[in-house]
Parts: C-alpha cells; sequence; structure tokens
C-alpha cells in the first residue's frame, strides 16, 4: 500500500495525519517527506526532476509507503507527474485532507481537479475531513468541497472520515511517542500526584496524565476514521495495478 498525502494548501494537517492517522495504521509502511530542499539562484526552493526521478525508483522497490507532500513542493510534483507519464499509479491512493476555512477548501478543490487532470480516478482519492469543531457536521463545516463533488464526482468523500479538533497533536508533537503507547502508559498519576511535594511537580504529572486521557480518545477516533477511509487492501491494490499495466 503506497499512499500520497497532498493538497496544495499548507495548515490542513498533513503531516499530523501522514504520521497519527496513516502510518500506524498500515503494516511495514515507511515514511517519506517530500520537502524543497535544493534553493535556486533567487532563492526559490524547487523539487528537482531527478529527485522526483529517486522517488519513483524508491517506491517501486518498497511494498509500502505514506509519502507526505509539503505545501511548498506541491506544484512541482504535479509538473514532474505529468511530465513522467503514468507516475501517479505508482500511488495506491491520494489522500487529501482539508479543513473547513473557505480557502483551504477551494485550495483542496484545485487539489482533486489537478489530479483528475492527470488522470487519478476518482477511486483513489479519498477526502479526510480535519479540525471538525464540536457540534459541527461536515455538511455544514465543508460545503464548498461537498458542493464541487456533487456536481463533479472526481474523489470519494465519506462524511464519517472527520477528525475533530484535539490538543493531543499538540502535546505531542516533537515526541518519538505513539498515542497507542501513551494511552497504555501504566502509571498511576493520581497517587504520585497526591505524593508530590510542591505544585510544580503536581502540574506537570497532571498534564501527563491529561495527555493520557486524550491519547486514548484520540486514537478510537483515528480508528474510525482510517476504517471510513476504505483503503484498498494489498490484493486489491495489486489488481488495480494490473488493470493499469502497472506491476508492484
Amino acid at each position: 500500500m503506497k499512499l500520497a498525502v497532498i493538497n496544495f494548501s499548507g495548515n490542513v494537517g498533513k503531516t499530523t495525519l501522514a504520521r497519527h492517522l496513516l502510518l500506524p495504521r498500515i503494516p511495514g509502511a515507511e515514511y517519506i517527506a517530500v520537502e524543497t530542499i535544493n534553493a535556486g539562484a533567487e532563492g526559490q526552493a524547487s523539487l528537482r526532476g531527478d529527485q522526483f526521478a529517486m522517488l519513483q525508483e524508491y517506491l517501486l522497490s518498497i511494498d509500502s509507503a505514506v509519502v507526505d507532500i509539503g505545501a511548498s513542493t506541491v506544484d512541482d510534483l504535479m509538473d514532474l507527474m505529468a511530465q513522467y507519464g503514468g507516475s501517479h499509479e505508482d500511488f495506491d491512493c491520494f489522500i487529501v485532507p482539508t479543513v473547513p476555512d473557505p480557502k483551504q477548501q477551494q485550495d483542496t478543490i484545485a487539489t482533486l481537479v489537478d489530479l483528475a487532470r492527470l488522470g487519478v480516478p476518482p477511486e483513489r482519492m479519498r477526502l479526510v475531513f480535519n479540525t471538525m469543531e464540536l457540534g459541527v457536521t461536515v455538511e455544514q463545516a465543508f460545503y464548498l468541497v461537498l458542493g464541487f463533488l456533487h456536481e463533479h464526482p472526481l474523489a470519494i468523500a465519506n462524511p464519517e472520515c472527520a477528525l475533530r479538533r484535539n490538543e493531543i497533536y499538540a502535546r505531542v508533537r516533537g515526541l518519538s511517542t505513539d498515542f497507542l503507547t501513551l494511552s497504555q502508559d501504566p502509571t498511576d498519576y493520581k497517587r504520585l500526584i497526591a505524593r508530590a511535594q510542591n505544585q510544580a511537580d503536581k502540574m506537570a504529572l497532571g498534564q501527563k496524565l491529561a495527555t493520557r486521557r486524550l491519547a486514548g480518545s484520540v486514537l478510537v477516533e483515528l480508528d474510525r476514521c482510517f476504517t471510513a477511509l476504505g483503503l484498498p487492501s494489498a490484493a486489491d491494490s495489486a489488481g488495480m495495478s494490473m488493470v493499469t499495466g502497472e506491476a508492484q
């Protein structure tokens, strides 16, 4: 299973979803971040053709990957996929996260349109509705994207594939610990808090307890969202590749 997490817009949670929603639920998957790493003469970063060629070659050599495409590289990557005809078929699915902000929704629509122009069929594009507010429905928050898809069904948009805004993501930023490990932490924080000698220690322990509780609840939500994505199994992916004339 090889997935690309992509959107023309920044601030839609691509890296968060790649690391916390997709990577832990795809056995053996590698995380690959595609960022602009070479600066041009005028300081403009760009993704070179040889870098894209290396990415293709590496993807063909492994079984599973989650490719996190940075917003600064999306334009270049789209152009290069057009040049390397059929290279989009190296990905089993394109995961397109979106958030309620109208600007990001418009960028999401542009992303879907450009992927469709490359030849990516609707069944290989999936939306994730990110940073939902409590009490607001997907239909209410994402009326622009859903209205567009009603007229132009370019992607699969399951309203169940939604994630609420949660401070746990900020709490774990920079940490190597995953949500499952955090949620299964056996430490008796209440006992330690009762025995702590000063307020600062009590507060620090209280934060760890709160993080464990948040991790447990977000795990349930991430599992539900991943199931709602309805990603093809490994066998299905191989079959799809045979239909397009590409072998994994």
